[in-house]
């Protein structure tokens, strides 16, 4: 059974993404658009439109990095987010 997330933000406002991982994807939303979350406080109000689930955190930490990678990005974009 998943018990980590790695997940994907859109600022409803501005062109931003933004991509982390958490064990409770409510609670992590919640701390992001209760401004607690440096990196996406001026983007606020942000949206999940995406999350892949895993089984360990270690799992999501390297799913995350790659995702914001040159070649992660691409393949976020194409293939799961579809466009």
């Amino acid at each position: 059974m998943p018990s980590w997330y790695v997940y994907i933000l859109k600022s409803s406002t501005q062109s931003f993404i933004y991509i982390g991982s958490t064990p409770d994807l409510g609670r992590r939303l919640s701390e992001h658009n209760d401004g607690l979350v440096q990196s996406t406080k001026a983007y606020r109000p942000l949206e999940i439109i995406a999350y892949i689930a895993v089984s360990t955190e270690k799992k999501a930490r390297e799913l995350e990095k790659y995702l914001k990678t040159g070649s992660g990005k691409a393949v976020l974009k194409k293939r799961i987010l579809g466009g």
